[in-house]
């Protein structure tokens, strides 16, 4: 038997192919996959794409289950998957599973748990049964999404052109905002054109993310406090959904080493934890997007001990 995953978001798709040992056997990428961000005809063609690549060579037959964790995604997209797998000759319809799913299942096989997730958004899940049982935040950019990269990206350059603005002395946050956006001469002529940038790609924002993380760490004391808030407002969104177990921490912001995330583990592992997060049980790093959506189309078929025995290699990039 073959499973495959598809971990499909708003900058990248990835499809995996695994035996029932939890071998990865094929592997595909392409471009986002995201039908809210893309549309569906483009976000099918880039999850097709990836999914080509993945079971080339493979026996198609022996595919035997297939999860998608599709960002953006509702019910209207399942026929597409069901078309891109027939055109592949897969005759085993997928599943089409929430990305938050996908995320929860990379960093634990327990049945139970919460997954925080911070990309360039940033949301909480309640898990039971391994079914999502309350949702917090992933509003979006615009009226949500707090702690996210989006909205790190945005309070970072507000700062930096404030500063600019008012001709203050240049710290480090100021200086890689303004060498990110090609921004050069007097402050004032620096800050406009950092605001014309961003409100021609407000994308760039959220690229911009990584430099508040620089800064912080060489000291800067608006970084320092954009980096504070960002963690208090994440953990804030996991204390509304979390009761018991593990949490999962996911996404760019979370999943890699940097002040964001060393400030939430804080919080959530400290000698003082955050009220109600003291049934932690455990705090897990999500791991391979598609290698857990391939565990999750192998749970059904695998059985639960089996599936938790497996489930590192499964989501362990290299199989």
């Amino acid at each position: 038997m073959l499973f495959a995953g598809v971990d499909a978001g708003g900058t990248s798709t990835r499809v995996a192919v695994h035996t029932a040992s939890g071998a990865r056997v094929g592997h595909g990428t392409a471009d986002g996959g995201n039908p809210a961000a893309h549309g569906p005809g483009p976000a099918g063609a880039a999850i097709a794409a990836a999914l080509r690549q993945a079971i080339h060579a493979l026996p198609v037959a022996e595919v035997t289950a297939s999860v998608a964790g599709v960002a953006g995604a509702d019910d209207a997209f399942a026929p597409v998957l069901d078309r891109i797998w027939a055109e592949h000759g897969l005759t085993h319809r997928p599943s089409l599973v929430s990305d938050l799913t996908v995320a929860y299942a990379a960093g634990t096989p327990a049945s139970a748990g919460t997954l925080l997730l911070a990309g360039t958004g940033a949301a909480a899940a309640r898990f039971a049964k391994r079914e999502i049982d309350g949702v917090a935040d992933g509003l979006g950019w615009l009226l949500g999404d707090e702690g996210g990269g989006f909205w790190i990206g945005r309070a970072g350059v507000r700062a930096a052109v404030r500063a600019l603005d008012a001709g203050s002395p240049h710290g480090p946050l100021a200086e890689l905002v303004s060498q990110r956006f090609g921004a050069s001469g007097p402050p004032r002529r620096r800050a406009d054109h950092i605001v014309r940038a961003a409100q021609a790609d407000r994308m760039a924002l959220a690229a911009s993310a990584p430099l508040v993380g620089q800064a912080a760490d060489l000291g800067d004391p608006d970084a320092r406090a954009i980096v504070h808030e960002a963690a208090r407002r994440l953990v804030a969104t996991a204390r509304r959904v979390h009761c018991a177990g593990p949490v999962v921490l996911a996404g760019g912001v979370l999943a890699n080493d940097g002040p964001v995330r060393r400030a939430v583990m804080r919080s959530l592992t400290g000698p003082e934890p955050v009220p109600a997060m003291a049934e932690v049980t455990g705090l897990r790093t999500a791991r391979d997007g598609p290698g857990a959506a391939s565990w999750l189309a192998a749970l059904e078929h695998l059985g639960d001990s089996r599936a938790r025995a497996a489930h590192l290699r499964f989501t362990t990039a290299d199989g």
